[in-house]
């Protein structure tokens, strides 16, 4: 059986015939398959809205990778069976889940999140596959990896790393909202692709777009009213927030509140942060991630070892506006902005 688990946002798991095994004798397609899905973000949720929202974008990421294993052969109830763990926001439980993952004898484990999530995967196992998904951070300058071409050892990535991202997104909230001149950029520094986005990359594209960066770090749930507090006083009239990941996506209803509240302007890395209220986003096409997961998964099941696997960036992205999120704080975009879209929500 293969099980499907997930760490961070996610952290899923192919299980099977013992740990490391990928059964090369057979056939995936004569072998039952089972997965588990473990479900949450790192970090408390301010309030069961809050939760509830997280839950939601991790089912939705769950049934978009269920989909794609379904077009390359892997049917739920036939020959694949899921089952889903949450972190319920609690860091610690990341090494433990991962534990539990190794003693179910999985055969692949998918990590979606940053550094310390893939970490808690590596550590809790030598042997078994591990995909790596979303994670902005550099695998190679993290030590996750060898390098890009030859992973090594028992991992390979689906990588978000790419400096033109921060930039881009700037680029397109200056175009919607031509006034702004003072960007507020909340971020987690435990994310290192995202300390390096706001060390590198951002100062560099907002002085080409004359906008003024405000970098507010947020490392645990209890640092936003104090975050927002201060921030109110500076007076940004806009809002950047950084690759998702830990603290920032478990409380994203609160981010979305505050900007809203704020009439702030945002833009994210993702398309959830959009669908649960955010203003727009810019980042990897999510359908395109979650076939490649599939792909992935299904060479590791018919034999391939992570380690031969190279790394893939993104090679497709999504541009997504909040229309409704537009008009409850006053905006409007121009119309040739919303034609580049990739999807307008109403």
């Amino acid at each position: 059986m293969v099980r499907f688990s997930n760490h961070e946002r996610y952290c899923d798991t192919v299980s099977g015939a013992g740990e490391g095994k990928n059964n090369r004798g057979k056939s995936h397609a004569q072998k039952n398959r089972s997965a588990s899905f473990l479900l949450d973000a790192l970090g408390s949720s301010h309030s069961s809205s809050g939760a509830a929202a997280d839950a939601a974008s991790n089912s939705a990421r769950a049934e978009g990778i269920r989909l794609a294993l379904r077009e390359r052969g892997y049917i739920e109830g036939q020959n694949i069976a899921i089952e889903y763990r949450y972190a319920e926001g609690k860091p610690g439980r990341q090494s433990e889940l991962a534990a539990e993952l190794v003693r179910l004898k999985v055969d692949v484990i998918v990590v979606a999140g940053g550094p310390p999530q893939i970490w808690a995967a590596m550590n809790a196992t030598k042997t078994i596959p591990i995909v790596m998904m979303g994670t902005g951070s550099d695998p190679v300058e993290a030590g996750l990896i060898d390098s890009l071409a030859r992973p090594g050892g028992n991992v390979t990535f689906l990588t978000n790393l790419t400096r033109e991202l921060g930039r881009k997104r700037l680029e397109l909230l200056k175009e919607a909202v031509p006034k702004v001149a003072r960007v507020a950029v909340l971020y987690d520094p435990a994310i290192s692709g995202t300390v390096r986005d706001m060390k590198e990359v951002l100062p560099v594209a907002a002085r080409a777009l004359r906008l003024t960066i405000q970098p507010w770090e947020v490392r645990a749930a209890n640092d936003f009213d104090r975050v927002f507090a201060a921030m109110g006083k500076q007076r940004p009239d806009g809002l950047y927030v950084s690759s998702s990941g830990g603290v920032i996506n478990a409380n994203q209803k609160r981010i979305f509140g505050f900007a809203l509240k704020s009439r702030l302007p945002s833009v994210y890395a993702s398309r959830d942060a959009v669908e649960a209220g955010g203003l727009m986003s810019y980042g990897a096409d999510q359908a395109e991630r979650y076939q490649r997961v599939a792909y992935f998964v299904d060479r590791i099941l018919k034999g391939a070892k992570p380690a031969d696997l190279p790394v893939e960036q993104p090679m497709k992205f999504e541009f997504v506006i909040n229309l409704k999120t537009a008009k409850q704080i006053g905006v409007t975009i121009d119309p040739n902005l919303l034609a580049r879209a990739n999807k307008l929500i109403r």
